[in-house]
């Protein structure tokens, strides 16, 4: 639905601005942001702000080709946490996983303005969409015995061993696409806030997505915590006793996780002769 409203939004604005004078001005902008993330995936699979919120933040870089388009590079930081024994299904309760997923994203994004905006002209506020391409570093983890271990090179489903995949990588790319809106504050500050979905390309940000492995031979082949780790289950299903086979993930759907941020952005390269339709903008 939003690819489809910036698509519509993109010929409006083609239109648009080759009908109007250009007294549009290049700027540029830093962004200190704070906010929240979560995600929906194996152990959240519906519910927007359903696991436990942890703040995150960091910092952007815009460079606003005129007062319709934007450029913008930024660096988040996000912090995910996510337990079945929170879920309302059945299920979900008795596989009684968890994961946390401490993650730092890079990213470049394209923002297109509804209305005209600029920070310290008279177009003070324009909702925006944003669509990009990011590239993040994660880092699953899960509690055993208090400690917090990274997942991925345990193989909690096989990975490594002689018989399962290789390990999945913990540097992937995502699709980032959103809505916001921008406000301007005083002078050379403005200031955004923004949601918005990074849409990846892997299904082990939470380190869930296939079967079950025979828990003798992941303790043999890969040690005591990935074998604990890997089935916690309350009550196995089976007539043995384990989970060997059973599915443990969706390895049809890919991971989503989201960022709600707020930002406070500073116009860097306003002079004391800046001008805006036709007035002088002193510092």
């Amino acid at each position: 639905m939003i690819a489809r409203l910036l698509v519509l939004l993109i010929c409006f604005s083609n239109t648009y601005s080759f009908s109007q004078d250009k007294k549009y001005e290049r700027s540029k902008e830093i962004g200190l942001i704070v906010g929240t993330s979560y995600y929906l995936g194996e152990i959240n699979p519906y519910r927007h702000f359903g696991t436990d919120l942890k703040l995150g933040g960091g910092i952007s870089f815009r460079n606003n080709f005129n007062k319709r388009w934007t450029a913008k590079a930024s660096i988040l930081y996000g912090h995910v946490e996510a337990y079945d024994n929170n879920s309302s299904d059945p299920w979900n309760r008795n596989r009684n996983l968890h994961f946390r997923n401490q993650f730092l994203e890079s990213s470049l994004q394209f923002e297109l303005n509804y209305f005209q905006y600029q920070i310290g002209s008279d177009d003070w506020i324009s909702p925006y969409l944003f669509l990009g391409l990011s590239y993040t570093n994660m880092r699953p983890q899960a509690n055993y015995n208090g400690i917090w271990y990274e997942t991925q090179p345990l193989g909690t489903e096989g990975q490594g061993t002689s018989e399962g995949d290789a390990k999945y990588a913990t540097n992937v790319f995502a699709i980032p696409l959103g809505v916001g809106v921008k406000v301007n504050i005083w002078k050379i500050f403005g200031f955004s806030m923004e949601w918005g979905v990074r849409r990846t390309f892997t299904d082990y940000f939470d380190d869930i997505s296939g079967n079950y492995i025979d828990p003798e031979f992941l303790l043999d082949e890969s040690g005591v915590a990935s074998a604990t780790l890997a089935d916690q289950s309350l009550q196995p299903v089976l007539p043995d006793g384990t989970n060997t086979g059973v599915q443990r993930g969706d390895p049809g759907r890919k991971d989503l996780y989201f960022f709600a941020l707020a930002s406070l952005n500073i116009r860097i390269d306003k002079k004391a002769t800046s001008c805006w339709n036709g007035r002088i903008i002193t510092p």
